[in-house]
């Protein structure tokens, strides 16, 4: 398409709140993106079970938002706040109109979000083989940094994790003291580091829970915030650790295994078969501790900081998340 047809595209296409109504073509257009980049045989089929669209509307409709061609959806993007950490997507075209601009027109209200946020240290997930991914995002600041695993094992049956409590399973007084006790441990991780609205965001969706692991004091140990099943962001037979850390410090590797038997465990009890998780290789301890495990890769990309600093990916950090 000549340089001025796609100037033309990207002026004529407005962005706006992704709207309820907008779901459907937003998840359609995200598998059928994600599809068409991997050339899978049947695009809008990719992801199977697994729902990133929805569920993130639905922890942050404010943050949501759509590009639209004459009035019809052609993209979306989607912005997360982690308190004093953002991240962004999945952001997604329709495929016909890649390369276009319309990418560059649904950055600028992420963009504002983090503006409108404050927050600190923000970044991405995106494809490390793709040079025009990591050239969009390089205009916007960010920068790409070590590369991020995703990795699965098959669950198997683990003794009971000592200390192991779940959210869900906490009454409505003793909830606000557990959220406190997380923004103590994520703070300690990474300053104004806060998972509140994931926490809160799974309960209310019913789409998984969070791990809570009780230490020897009245603080906690490790938190994991895990997606199980179809309708979630793990998908059919997964439970997914969208975001897990535990109290930095001595002891802190030790208390990193208890996390994980106790994510196994909440997998277990769930009756899936699959636990995926994701860690950035700075964090090469954790690392180096699942692929002991018989966690494996399955999907590899890299993570963009902006400001070009660590933030909690370095390797003193026992934290997983994969910002997909």
């Amino acid at each position: 398409m000549p340089a001025a047809q796609r100037t033309s595209v990207a002026a004529s296409a407005s962005v706006r709140p992704l709207a309820e109504a907008d779901l459907d073509r937003a998840d359609e257009i995200f598998r059928v993106a994600f599809g068409t980049f991997f050339g899978a045989p049947e695009p809008e089929t990719f992801f199977g079970a697994a729902d990133y669209v929805r569920t993130r509307w639905a922890a942050d409709p404010h943050a949501a938002f759509a590009a639209a061609v004459e009035g019809e959806v052609v993209g979306s993007n989607f912005a997360a706040d982690w308190g004093s950490v953002g991240f962004f997507g999945p952001l997604t075209i329709r495929p016909d109109l890649w390369d276009q601009g319309i990418g560059r027109r649904l950055m600028e209200p992420v963009m504002a979000c983090f503006d409108t946020w404050q927050s600190r240290h923000v970044g991405l997930f995106t494809f490390s083989h793709s040079p025009k991914h990591l050239e969009l995002y390089r205009r916007y600041g960010f920068w790409p940094r070590f590369l991020t695993a995703v990795m699965k094992k098959q669950v198997t049956v683990r003794a009971t994790t000592p200390g192991r409590v779940l959210y869900g399973e906490l009454g409505a007084a003793e909830r606000p003291g557990a959220l406190s006790l997380c923004r103590a441990l994520t703070e300690a991780v990474y300053e104004g580091l806060s998972l509140e609205r994931e926490i809160t965001a799974a309960q209310a969706q019913g789409i998984g829970d969070t791990v809570l692991l009780q230490g020897a004091g009245s603080g906690l140990d490790g938190l994991a915030v895990c997606h199980c099943g179809a309708g979630s962001e793990a998908g059919e037979d997964v439970c997914y650790v969208k975001f897990g850390a535990v109290r930095p410090g001595p002891g802190a590797a030790e208390r990193f295994e208890r996390l994980l038997d106790a994510c196994e465990q909440l997998a277990a009890e769930k009756g899936l078969g699959q636990l995926d998780a994701g860690v950035n290789l700075a964090r090469q301890d954790a690392y180096g501790r699942m692929a002991d495990r018989g966690f494996r890769t399955w999907l590899q990309g890299v993570t963009m900081h902006k400001p070009n600093e660590a933030g909690y990916s370095h390797p003193d950090a026992y934290v997983i998340d994969d910002w997909r």
